[in-house]
C-alpha cells in the first residue's frame, strides 16, 4: 500500500520536534532565519554531485536547477548583509536511495560573519547536544587521521602507496584512479568505521585537492583546504567550511571542476555569475556549514533506515 506514508505519527511528532529545537537553538543566537528559491538558474560545476533539472514550463526560458545546496543564494545574502543567517531548506541531489540516501532530503545550512572553522565546529557540537544530550567530542586533522590509522602520510605518500594500502585492506576490484580516489576509499572503508563509537568525531584540515568552496593555506609544508566534517556515532552528519571569498579563485575552482566534467563524459555546468559577483563585491571572512537534517532525526530517534524519517521517501513521493 504505497499511498501510505514511510513514517510513523510518532516519528513525524519527533520531526516537527526535532526542528522547532533547532529554530529555538539559532534564535537563543540571534541568527537570523531565511528562505532562498528552490529553483536556480545555475547548478553546481562540483562533478561528484549531480543536480536534478526542469526543463519545462512556460516561466522556464531555460532549464532550472533543483538546488543541491543553497549554500550559493545564502552567500549572496551575505554579501549583501554581513548577517549571520540559517536556513532548513529541501535539497535535491541525482543518485542513490537507500538506508542513508533519499535525492530529497533536508538541510540545515547556516553561515557565521567572523567564525574560522574551528570555531564553527565547536557551535555545530552545541547543536548536536542541543538536540541529542551529552555526547563526547573528538577532533582530529586529517592529517592526523592518516598517520594513527594507516601509518602514511596523506599529503606526501605517492600515488602508488596509497593504491596498495587500499588493496591491501579491501577488495578495490579492477578501479583505477588519482590521488582522491585512493584517499577517499581509505577514508570511508578504513577510517571512518574506526570513528563510529566515539561519539562525535570532526575531521578537519583536508587536502587543498579537497576543499570544494574553503580557503586553502599551508600547514606543515602541506597545502590543506580549511574544511571539516563530523561524524555522529560513525554516520556522516555535517560537511563546513572556512569560507573562499576569493572571486578570481572561485571561478578558477569552477572552470577546474568543468574539466574534470568533460573528462568523465558529464556536461558541463553553466557558473554561477551571481555567486561570483557577490565575491567580487566582498564577501566577509566567515565559516559555513551544511548538516542534514533527516540523519540527524535518524540519530535522535535511533531509526537505521532514512525512509522511516520521511513522511514519504523517494518510492512513495
Amino acid at each position: 500500500m504505497d499511498w501510505q506514508p514511510s513514517a510513523s505519527l510518532e516519528l513525524l511528532r519527533a520531526r516537527a520536534g526535532l526542528l522547532a529545537r533547532i529554530r529555538q537553538f539559532f534564535a537563543d543566537r540571534s541568527v537570523l532565519e531565511v528562505e532562498t528559491p528552490l529553483l536556480c538558474g545555475r547548478g553546481i560545476t562540483d562533478p561528484s554531485i549531480e543536480a536534478l533539472l526542469v526543463e519545462r514550463g512556460a516561466s522556464l526560458e531555460h532549464p532550472r536547477y533543483l538546488q543541491t545546496s543553497p549554500e550559493y543564494a545564502m552567500k549572496r545574502l551575505l554579501a549583501c548583509h554581513g548577517q549571520s543567517v540559517f536556513q532548513l531548506a529541501r535539497a535535491f541531489r541525482d543518485g542513490e536511495a537507500g538506508a542513508r540516501h533519499n535525492p530529497e532530503f533536508t538541510l540545515l545550512e547556516w553561515y557565521r560573519p567572523g567564525f574560522d572553522h574551528h570555531a564553527l565546529m565547536a557551535e555545530v557540537a552545541q547543536l548536536v547536544r542541543y538536540c541529542l544530550g551529552e555526547r563526547p567530542v573528538h577532533s582530529y586533522s586529517y592529517r592526523q587521521l592518516f598517520r594513527e590509522m594507516l601509518e602514511l602520510d596523506p599529503f606526501t605518500a605517492a600515488l602508488a602507496v596509497l593504491e596498495e594500502a587500499a588493496r591491501s585492506r579491501f577488495d578495490a576490484g579492477t578501479i583505477a584512479g588519482d590521488r582522491d580516489l585512493w584517499l577517499d576509499l581509505l577514508m570511508s572503508h578504513v577510517i571512518e568505521p574506526r570513528l563510529a563509537g566515539k561519539g562525535m568525531c570532526f575531521v578537519y584540515d583536508y587536502p587543498a585537492s579537497q576543499a570544494a568552496l574553503a580557503r586553502i593555506s599551508e600547514i606543515d609544508g602541506a597545502r590543506v583546504g580549511h574544511r571539516f566534517e563530523l561524524y555522529v556515532d560513525g554516520m556522516e552528519l555535517a560537511n563546513g567550511y572556512f569560507e573562499l571569498a576569493d572571486a578570481a579563485e572561485q571561478r578558477r575552482r569552477f572552470d577546474h571542476d568543468n574539466v574534470r566534467r568533460r573528462e568523465h563524459g558529464l556536461p558541463e555546468r553553466p557558473l554561477d555569475e551571481r555567486l561570483l559577483a557577490a565575491l567580487e563585491h566582498g564577501l566577509p571572512e566567515c565559516s559555513g556549514v551544511a548538516l542534514g537534517v533527516d540523519r540527524l532525526l535518524m540519530l535522535v530517534t535511533g531509526t537505521t533506515d532514512i525512509r522511516k524519517v520521511l513522511a514519504f521517501d523517494w518510492a512513495r513521493a
